[in-house]
């Protein structure tokens, strides 16, 4: 069976993700699992996005106010994306956790200055949308990583 290289990332990065809680660096660290299930949650939202057509033209992207997480564009419309990633205890019903339900009033200032950041940063081709908007998608996956529930709320901000 031939797996896509989409397909490969978003594996390494679930075993990546299954592993990290008893796992050790190569320096002898622990493994950072909020880390890992935060990149995790921005590859299926990546995942998510191109389904419906969105390009991804940043990821990431910091400045000294904030970030985002993801910057993506249609064709017509430029989205800015913040991800919310949860993951069920081994007993939690997935009714009662609600990934979104963790983004702050304080996130959602913070995006209309670090937006316009990167619309003026000169290292990025911004393109001519018809629209822009705030968007936030939140994943909520099982204890072995398994999709539970994917949430996109557009105009979030």
């Amino acid at each position: 069976m031939c797996m896509s290289s989409r397909q490969g990332r978003l594996r390494d990065s679930l075993d990546s993700l299954l592993s990290v809680r008893a796992a050790r660096g190569r320096d002898g660290r622990p493994r950072d699992h909020r880390r890992a299930l935060g990149r995790y949650g921005e590859k299926l939202a990546l995942d998510h996005l191109g389904a419906r057509g969105f390009t991804v033209l940043a990821r990431n992207y910091r400045t000294r106010r904030g970030e985002i997480d993801l910057i993506a564009f249609d064709g017509r419309t430029l989205i800015f994306v913040e991800v919310k990633t949860h993951q069920l205890g081994r007993s939690q019903p997935p009714a009662s956790v609600k990934p979104l339900a963790y983004l702050s009033a304080g996130q959602l200032a913070r995006y209309r200055p670090v937006a316009q950041a990167w619309l003026d940063d000169e290292r990025y081709t911004t393109p001519e949308p018809q629209s822009m908007r705030f968007d936030a998608i939140g994943v909520l996956v099982d204890a072995e990583g398994t999709v539970v529930d994917l949430m996109h709320v557009e105009g979030s901000g």
